[in-house]
């Protein structure tokens, strides 16, 4: 058993997996402290590392999972901040020895066990329990693992009110999206409905919540990764999806679905759930039917 404890949380290896606690120390944030204790299988990671921090002097303990095996990962695209991403550890200077050997430990298992670092078709890790309920920005939203239900509160604005409360059938939920706000630009959380119009911006689409920076938006990204914890795993879909030796012609309805379809292949693509090849095998199926 390799073990560090720090106020920052506690990492715990018995040579199968990893037991990620977080601290309570009150400057482990919220998204961390709600999420609660992770248990990441040896065959979940890609690496680990002990390396120099955002601030001066400080080294932290990260891990870097197989692309495709988390999916709060997945929903949030690596747009998570140090302090909330519960796969990065501050280690204070009297304890670098350990975290060291921690990271000795971990790699030697790796190369032991001969886990690949290949992307995977099929969640590793079951992201966070349900129900859930988050308030933040202009409204609320709560999954019960079947149902997401959105609420607005007196800061939406009238295309969401005058359409009330609205309820998405998990069936119906073809993707999910979770961004930061950054600066000026204010973040979301956005559910991709089957059949629905085109996307609006975040601010006027009733399947959208709207951040603006404040403490409870972090808490939207685990909405996000429970919703597309009980998705279809993308990269599992892409490989199933046969592509068709004679492409039938499509109609107007049909092309703006393929567009959105070529879209969500780019994100995928870019967030490495895909590969170069994967990718254009997929984006070729896609285009032979336009």
């Amino acid at each position: 058993m390799a073990e560090i404890l720090q106020k920052d949380g506690t990492w715990a290896f018995d040579g199968d997996a990893l037991r990620l606690t977080p601290g309570r120390d009150k400057g482990v944030s919220l998204l961390r402290g709600t999420l609660g204790e992770l248990v990441v299988p040896l065959e979940a990671l890609a690496g680990i590392s002990f390396e120099r921090g955002r601030r001066a002097g400080r080294l932290r303990l990260r891990l870097r999972l197989r692309d495709g095996a988390d999916p709060l990962l997945l929903a949030t695209g690596g747009r998570l901040a140090e302090p909330h991403d519960p796969y990065r550890l501050v280690v204070e200077p009297d304890r670098y020895g350990v975290a060291e050997y921690l990271v000795d430990e971990v790699r030697t298992a790796l190369t032991l066990d001969r886990v690949p670092v290949a992307p995977v078709d099929a969640y590793l890790l079951p992201g966070p329990a349900v129900p859930l309920s988050v308030a933040a920005g202009d409204g609320k939203v709560s999954f019960d693992g079947e149902r997401v239900q959105l609420e607005w509160n007196w800061k939406a604005e009238e295309a969401k009110t005058s359409v009330g409360t609205r309820t998405l059938a998990l069936a119906d939920i073809v993707g999910v999206e979770w961004w930061p706000s950054l600066r000026l630009q204010n973040g979301f959380l956005r559910f991709t409905v089957r059949g629905a119009p085109a996307k609006v911006p975040p601010k006027y689409d009733p399947n959208a919540v709207e951040l603006w920076g404040f403490r409870k938006d972090p808490l939207m990204a685990l909405v996000a990764a429970a919703v597309q914890a009980r998705l279809p795993h993308p990269a599992a879909a892409v490989r199933a999806e046969p592509a068709p030796l004679v492409a039938p012609a499509a109609d107007d309805g049909d092309h703006d679905v393929l567009l959105r379809r070529l879209r969500e292949l780019g994100d995928l693509h870019r967030s490495g759930v895909l590969t170069d090849e994967e990718f254009t095998r997929a984006k070729r199926a896609v285009l032979d039917r336009m």
